[in-house]
C-alpha cells in the first residue's frame, strides 16, 4: 500500500490508537451531553417545556461548558494527536507518538476537568458557561469546583499538543527531510494556538479559583482574562475545521494544494498574526474603552476573517482545478466528481456552507456602531450557531468519520444515515439562526429564559422564539444521533483486513493544467454582499426598535 496518511493512521502503534480513540469516544459524549442540554434549553426559551427559570439556566450551563468547552477541545485533541502521529511517519520515521505520557496526563485532566464542570453545574446556582464569579461571590464552593475544571482543561491543552510538538520535530534534521510539508506546518501551529489557550484558561480561572481557595483576593478583573480565553476558544476551533477540510481534500481525493505548499504555509500562518490582536471587539460594551481603541478594534475586526476565507479559496479551488481535469464542465459540475459516497464529504461541504452565513452575520456584530446594539439580544447564540453548530461541530464530525474507522479498524455504521444527517441539521440550523438574529433584530434579549415579560413584550417575540425552539430541536437531535451514530462505529463490526472503509477518487497524480476556478471568488462575492445586506437591515430594523444596551460587557 502507498505511503498514504490512511495506511500511516492504520500503522500507528496500539497504545496510540487506544489514546487517539479515547479522547474521541470522549468528545462525542460531551457532545452528546452537551446536545441534551441544547435542545432543553432551546424548548425552554420557546416556551414549549414549562421550567423555572433557574432550570433553564441550569441546563443551559451544561449546554454550554459540554458542547462549546469539552467537545470542540477533547474532538480537537484527538484528531491533532492522531494526524501529528501519522505525519510523523510522512519523514520517513516511525509512525506513532513522542512523549505519549505527557498526553496521557493531558488527557486525564481533561476529563477531570470535564466532570468538575458538570457537577458544578448542578451543586448550586448555574454558573453558566462564563463562570462570572461576581454571580456566585456567595457560593465560593460552587466557583472552587467550575474554576478548578477550566483550570484543569488548560493543563490538558498545554500537555497534550506538547505531545503532537514532540512528535513532529524530531523528524527534523536528521537528513529525512529539512523542512515540514503544509500539514506538518498547519498540525505544528495548531498545537501551539491549544497551548496559547491553555494558558489563557488557567490566566482567566487561576484567580477565582484561589479566591475560592481562601488564598487570594476577590478577582475583580476576571472579564478581561475571560475576554482574552474567549477569543481564542472562538477561533480555534476555526483553525481546526479548515485543518480538517486541507486533510479530507487529501485522505478523500488524494489531491494537494495547487498553489503549493509554501503558500499554504503562509496561510496557516496568518492566525497566529490576525487573530489575537482582533480581541478588542469582544470589550465594546465597556463603557470605560477609549473611543481610539473601539475604531482600532473595529478596523482590526476586519482581518479577523482573513485566514479562514483564504484557506477556504485554497481548498476549493484545488478541488475544483482538480474535478476538471478529471473532465468535470460547467459551472458547479465540478461538485459531482467530489467523493459524496463517504459521509465526511457531506458534512464538511455544508460546513462551508454555513460558514458562509455566518462569517457574513460576523461582520455585523463585530462593528463598533452595531455591537452595543446587538451584543446583549439573541442575535449572537442566532450567528454563532452557524460557526459552532454548522461549520465547526459538522467538520470535527467530519474528521472523526474519517480517523475513528481506520484506527479502530471497524465499519463505519449506516453510512446513508451520516450523509442526510447534516441536511436535516442544516436547516433546523438555518431555521434557528434566522429566527433568532430576526429576534435580535428585534431586540430580543439573549440571556432571558421568558421573554414573554408577563404578556408586555411584543408578540413577534414568543413568534420569533417558538421558531428559535422547532429549529434548535431538529438541528440538535439531528446531530446527536450523527454523534450516536459515529460513536457506536467504535464498537461496530470488524473490517476486513486490507479493506478500505471507503473508495478514494483518485486526483493525486493528474495534470492540472490552466484549468479555471470560479466558485471559490464567486463565493467571496456572496459573502461580501450578504454582509452589507444584513448591516444595511440591520440598521433599518434597530432605528425602529426600542433597544436598550446594557451590558455585561460583550460575549
Amino acid at each position: 500500500m502507498s505511503d498514504t496518511i490512511i495506511h500511516r493512521l492504520r500503522s500507528l502503534p496500539l497504545q496510540d490508537r487506544r489514546l487517539v480513540i479515547i479522547l474521541a469516544a470522549t468528545a462525542l459524549v460531551a457532545l452528546l451531553i452537551g446536545l441534551a442540554g441544547g435542545v432543553l434549553t432551546a424548548l425552554v426559551r420557546a416556551g414549549f417545556l414549562p421550567a423555572l427559570p433557574e432550570s433553564g439556566y441550569r441546563f443551559l450551563t451544561v449546554h454550554g461548558v459540554s458542547a462549546f468547552f469539552y467537545w470542540l477541545y477533547f474532538a480537537q485533541a484527538a484528531l491533532l494527536l492522531g494526524f501529528a502521529a501519522a505525519e510523523r511517519g510522512n519523514g520517513g520515521d516511525k509512525v506513532g507518538l513522542a512523549r505519549r505520557w505527557l498526553s496521557v496526563l493531558g488527557a486525564i485532566a481533561m476529563v477531570l476537568g470535564f466532570v468538575l464542570g458538570l457537577y458544578a453545574s448542578v451543586i448550586g446556582s448555574p454558573p453558566l458557561y462564563d463562570g462570572n464569579v461576581e454571580l456566585l461571590a456567595d457560593e465560593p464552593m460552587t466557583v472552587l469546583v467550575f474554576s478548578l475544571g477550566y483550570a484543569l482543561l488548560g493543563l490538558g491543552l498545554i500537555l497534550v499538543p506538547a505531545t503532537a510538538i514532540a512528535t513532529l520535530l524530531p523528524s527534523l534534521g536528521r537528513g529525512r527531510r529539512r523542512s515540514l510539508d503544509a500539514l506538518g506546518f498547519a498540525l505544528l501551529a495548531w498545537s501551539g494556538f491549544l497551548i496559547v489557550t491553555g494558558f489563557a484558561a488557567i490566566h482567566a480561572f487561576l484567580p477565582a479559583l484561589l479566591w475560592a481557595l481562601g488564598l487570594g483576593d476577590f478577582p475583580v478583573g476576571q472579564e478581561t482574562g475571560w475576554h482574552i480565553l474567549f477569543h481564542n476558544l472562538h477561533y480555534l476551533p476555526l483553525m481546526a475545521t479548515v485543518l480538517v477540510w486541507y486533510i479530507l481534500m487529501q485522505v478523500l481525493t488524494g489531491a494537494k494544494s495547487v498553489f503549493g505548499a509554501r503558500f499554504s504555509k503562509l496561510v496557516f500562518s496568518l492566525y497566529l498574526v490576525f487573530v489575537p490582536p482582533t480581541s478588542l471587539y469582544h470589550m465594546f460594551l465597556d463603557p470605560g474603552l477609549p473611543e481610539y481603541v473601539k475604531v482600532a478594534g473595529s478596523a482590526l475586526s476586519l482581518f479577523v476573517s482573513v485566514p479562514t476565507l483564504t484557506a477556504f479559496l485554497v481548498i476549493v479551488a484545488s478541488l475544483e482545478v482538480h474535478a476538471r481535469a478529471s473532465g468535470a464542465t460547467g459551472l458547479f459540475g465540478w461538485l459531482r466528481k467530489l467523493p459524496w459516497q463517504h459521509p465526511a464529504t457531506t458534512a464538511a461541504s455544508l460546513a462551508v456552507v454555513n460558514m458562509m452565513f455566518g462569517i457574513a452575520l460576523a461582520f455585523v456584530l463585530i462593528q463598533e456602531k452595531m455591537a452595543p446594539l446587538l451584543s446583549d439580544t439573541f442575535f449572537v447564540p442566532g450567528y454563532f450557531h452557524f460557526f459552532t453548530v454548522g461549520t465547526v461541530s459538522l467538520s470535527l464530525l467530519a474528521g472523526l468519520t474519517v480517523l475513528l474507522p481506520e484506527l479502530t479498524g471497524r465499519e463505519l455504521r449506516w453510512p446513508g444515515l451520516l450523509r442526510s444527517l447534516p441536511w436535516v441539521a442544516s436547516t433546523g440550523l438555518l431555521v434557528f439562526g434566522s429566527a433568532g438574529v430576526a429576534a435580535g433584530y428585534m431586540g430580543v434579549p439573549r440571556r432571558v429564559m421568558d421573554v414573554t415579560y408577563g404578556g408586555e413584550a411584543p408578540a413577534v417575540w414568543s413568534t420569533l422564539m417558538a421558531l428559535v425552539g422547532v429549529g434548535g430541536t431538529v438541528m440538535a437531535l439531528s446531530l446527536l444521533l450523527y454523534a450516536a451514530t459515529v460513536l457506536a462505529s467504535v464498537f461496530g463490526r470488524q473490517r476486513a483486513a486490507g479493506v478500505s472503509s471507503f473508495a478514494l477518487v483518485e486526483w493525486a497524480n493528474l495534470p492540472v493544467g490552466r484549468n479555471a476556478a470560479w466558485t471559490g471568488p464567486l463565493s467571496i462575492l456572496v459573502i461580501a454582499a450578504a454582509m452589507y445586506g444584513f448591516t444595511v437591515l440591520g440598521f433599518e430594523l434597530l432605528q425602529a426598535v426600542p433597544v436598550a444596551a446594557a451590558g455585561a460587557m460583550g460575549h
